[in-house]
Parts: structure tokens; C-alpha cells; sequence
């Protein structure tokens, strides 16, 4: 693949393989002979020892319910999706054309699991010690704080990565109504997009609203609607 050089430097890491990348980039839509879900499931086993074994030498005085929770806010669907938004892997992902009408660059689950692969290659490629520098590089640059309270989950700073890499844009919340009595006060919000409407929620603060919108949005690009 022409452009696997650029994508080999937002890793930090040259594929001596160029085969087992160019399979962890195809999804199984693409109709080969060969797709990326066994490099998928290897990658994350691959990452959530890395992570875990990070975590427990970087929180040791930490006990085992804290370190699960922070690894929960880092391995998972959408911190993945974000770390391959973040090297572009949605432009190198082979697809089928009905996949890619279907909006499967954006999706936050072929992005993850793209993700996934690219790491289990770079296991089978480069060995343990390879995919834990890339790894944790990774990490540190894209949480340069790692802990609970900043790893919470943000569906709006998640959906925004997404729409700003595929639309070039961020989306917008439009308050469209409040309502109920002012001590219980709810707000309706409108998510658009390129003034399109993708979502609505109703929260007991603008925030709350404009949160799980964000989320209606994520989950309804993430199974194709």
C-alpha cells in the first residue's frame, strides 16, 4: 500500500511485513481471501496487557476496583476508535463500496476494531516489547493525564474527533425547548450536523442534554443508520 508509510510513521513503528498490515487495514467487507478479525482479537489481547500492566506499575499504590475502572475508560469501543482517528486509519481501511456508502470510515467500531488489528499486527511483526513502546506512546501523547476523573466518558468530545476527521466540521446542540417547573427545570436539545438533524435528548441540564445526544448520535453511526 502507497500510503502504509505515512500511517508507519503516526505508529512510530516500520512494518518488516508489509502483508500483515495491508490485512489488518482490510475489513471483511472487502471480499478478499483474508480480512483483519483474527489480527482483531489478537490486538486486543495484546492491548488490554499493555494497558493493564501500564496502569498497574504507573498506579501502584492504587487497589485492583480503581485500576479496573481506569482500564475500563481506556479499553474500550470509543477510546480506541479515537486513538485511530487520531492516525487516520479510516483513510487506509479496504472496503466494500456498499460499506463505505454506509458511512464505515466514521464508524466507531470498524475504527476500533481496525485499531485492534494494526496492534496485534505490530505484535506478530515486531514482537511484545515493539507493541508496548508503540502502545504506550500513544497513550501518553493522546491522555496527557491519565486518571479517573479525566477518562470519564465524553460522548461530545468523542463525537466531535469523529465528525471533525470524516465532515470537517464539529457538530452543533440547539436548545430547542425548556421546561417543568424551575426547581426541576429540563431541556430539550437538537444535535445537527451540516444543519441536519441526527439526535435529540432531554437532560436536567443543557449539559446532561447535549451528552446523550452525543450518544444517541455515536451509537446510531456506530450500527450504520
Amino acid at each position: 500500500m502507497e500510503q502504509l508509510q505515512t500511517l508507519e510513521k503516526g505508529l512510530g513503528y516500520v512494518f518488516k511485513d508489509k502483508l500483515i498490515a495491508q490485512e489488518a487495514l482490510t475489513h471483511r467487507s472487502f471480499k478478499q481471501s483474508y480480512h483483519n478479525e483474527r489480527l482483531e482479537f489478537l490486538g486486543d489481547a495484546v492491548l488490554d496487557l499493555i494497558i493493564g500492566e501500564y496502569l498497574y506499575h504507573k498506579f501502584n499504590g492504587s487497589d485492583e476496583g480503581m485500576l479496573s475502572k481506569i482500564r475500563a475508560s481506556l479499553v474500550n469501543e470509543n477510546a480506541f476508535a479515537q486513538l485511530a482517528i487520531k492516525l487516520d486509519v479510516g483513510k487506509y481501511i479496504l472496503l466494500s463500496i456498499a460499506e463505505e456508502n454506509n458511512g464505515g470510515r466514521a464508524k466507531p467500531s470498524l475504527l476500533s476494531n481496525a485499531f485492534e488489528a494494526l496492534i496485534g499486527a505490530v505484535y506478530l511483526d515486531g514482537g511484545l516489547e515493539i507493541a508496548r513502546s508503540v502502545v504506550i506512546k500513544m497513550l501518553e501523547e493522546f491522555y496527557p493525564t491519565i486518571d479517573l476523573q479525566t477518562l470519564s466518558k465524553d460522548y461530545k468530545t468523542a463525537l466531535q474527533e469523529i465528525t471533525q476527521a470524516t465532515h470537517g466540521v464539529p457538530p452543533e446542540y440547539i436548545v430547542v425547548r425548556a421546561f417543568g417547573p424551575d426547581h426541576k427545570k429540563e431541556f430539550e436539545v437538537e444535535l445537527r450536523l451540516h444543519d441536519a438533524l441526527i439526535a435529540s435528548a432531554i437532560g436536567n441540564s443543557k449539559k446532561e442534554a447535549q451528552q446523550k445526544a452525543a450518544k444517541i448520535a455515536l451509537d446510531a453511526l456506530n450500527k450504520g443508520n
